[in-house]
């Protein structure tokens, strides 16, 4: 499903890089990311985020996270707010909560533009993307069908444009895709500890999504972790 450094929802660490011609149309290998990072701080050198230390011990009776919010940049928005956020959150059981120290709404930059993330996991810190505030992604490359079936579960629609592909998206259905989505695969990287290996962390976070986000928010509860 997502990029950076670390884990993010690029559309998958081992999905493609995004970036951008005439700042709007996204090249060849290109499509937004997702996926899981580092866990240590010594993963900070290589991070294209802020690195948010770990909680002291005494910090750690506070079992929800902290927020952290960057003005999303010019022509993009957030898609979610924290009020969002902390109401999603409060859905899940405080035992998987309670491992989330941080989430934060970052900025795009011109970095970001060329390879643009949907979220990002970093130790404990889960990082959700701006998006254009057109609510339209545009690509030079057709979607894979796992592509296809994914933004067609949460309400995004793909068309064929000539040259170009886009991916639309209404303001209801976007909210949908991140917070039941995105920010629910980019917990299933915080909590998966066990798996090192990109495939496996992947495969984990999107049963994760699929479980504590999709099948959850339509009413069907998750299996135990």
């Amino acid at each position: 499903m997502k990029r950076s450094a670390n884990n993010s929802t690029n559309r998958s660490v081992a999905g493609l890089h995004n970036g951008r011609r005439n700042t709007a149309t996204r090249p060849v290998a290109a499509f937004r990311k997702r996926g899981g990072g580092g866990s240590g701080e010594q993963s900070a050198f290589f991070a294209q985020e802020d690195w948010h230390k770990p909680r002291s011990s005494e910090q750690q009776r506070h079992k929800l996270p902290q927020f952290v919010v960057q003005p999303p940049g010019p022509t993009f928005l957030h898609p979610v707010t924290v009020q969002d956020i902390r109401e999603r959150l409060s859905l899940l059981p405080i035992s998987i909560v309670e491992k989330v120290e941080v989430v934060q709404l970052s900025r795009m930059t011109r970095k970001r533009q060329l390879f643009p993330c949907y979220g990002m996991q970093w130790g404990a810190s889960v990082y959700l993307y701006p998006i254009e505030e057109s609510l339209v992604e545009t690509y030079v490359r057709p979607p894979t069908p796992q592509q296809q079936i994914e933004a067609r579960m949460f309400g995004g629609v793909w068309s064929d444009a000539g040259d170009e592909w886009t991916l639309t998206w209404t303001r209801e259905s976007l909210k949908d895709f991140y917070l039941n989505n995105v920010l629910i695969h980019e917990i299933g990287h915080v909590l998966d500890t066990r798996n090192t290996r990109t495939e496996d962390r992947e495969r984990y976070a999107n049963w994760f999504a699929i479980e504590y986000g999709y099948r959850a928010s339509r009413g069907r509860r998750g299996s135990g972790v």
